[in-house]
């Protein structure tokens, strides 16, 4: 039996799981899931979904039909965060949370902060600049979106004042969300003041092995 991931490459919350698996050096069977993206792009441009979240077998794994889910040889996890800190205790603890139940927690502050405080004006701003048709876009949502993203990267550049990763000096699983959403702020290109610190972040993050299955614009910033 194999570890199977379901969801799809172009998702930040499947792509937590995508930069976990390769942290970890797992081998996996990719199912492509979506009821919003296809190989096309957006359904709202009229694109063709890749399906499966709305069949039976999915419902049985997943009754919030959303992605991504994980398959570890049976054992079914979905929320992609729950599915980063399983696939770390597993696997490998001491690369994920240095079997240190402080660090292990200040980690999941931030995973915890990043699911409540980034995905939804990150999700805005990629949606309204990429993925919405241009009749349909929300120019005001977009730039009260891209505000509240810089206000709360600014609260990561002060954490980054104090340590060299997210929740210690050493890398954690609180860096994998992290580390995503740094990268797409990046290649937004949106208009902020200078944060040294999230730069400096960001160079040692991209230097990760882990990095490059992120690394492509293309995941990010289309649709």
């Amino acid at each position: 039996m194999t570890i199977k991931l379901y969801g799809r490459p172009t998702s930040a919350r499947t792509q937590k799981v995508m930069l976990a698996l390769a942290e970890l050096g797992l081998e996996y069977d990719y199912i492509l899931a979506s009821a919003t993206m296809g190989p096309d792009g957006s359904v709202a441009k009229g694109g063709k979904p890749f399906g499966l979240v709305h069949t039976q077998k999915y419902y049985d794994m997943n009754p919030t039909r959303t992605i991504p889910t994980l398959d570890d040889n049976g054992y079914i996890l979905w929320e992609s965060n729950a599915i980063v800190q399983y696939l770390g205790m597993k696997y490998d603890s001491g690369l994920f949370f240095g079997d240190d139940i402080y660090l292990c927690n200040s980690a999941l502050r931030w995973m915890m902060w990043e699911n409540n405080k980034l995905i939804t004006p990150m999700h805005n701003v990629v949606e309204q600049r990429f993925r919405i048709p241009a009749h349909a876009r929300d120019k005001e949502l977009q730039i009260r979106s891209e505000k509240m993203l810089v206000d709360e990267f600014m609260i990561v550049e002060k954490q980054l004042t104090k340590t060299r990763y997210i929740a210690g000096n050493s890398w954690s699983m609180g860096d994998i969300p992290i580390s995503i959403r740094c990268h797409r702020f990046y290649l937004l290109d949106i208009p902020k003041p200078k944060m040294p610190n999230l730069d400096s972040y960001y160079e040692r993050i991209k230097k990760r092995v882990s990095f490059s299955v992120i690394a492509d614009k293309n995941l990010h910033i289309g649709g």
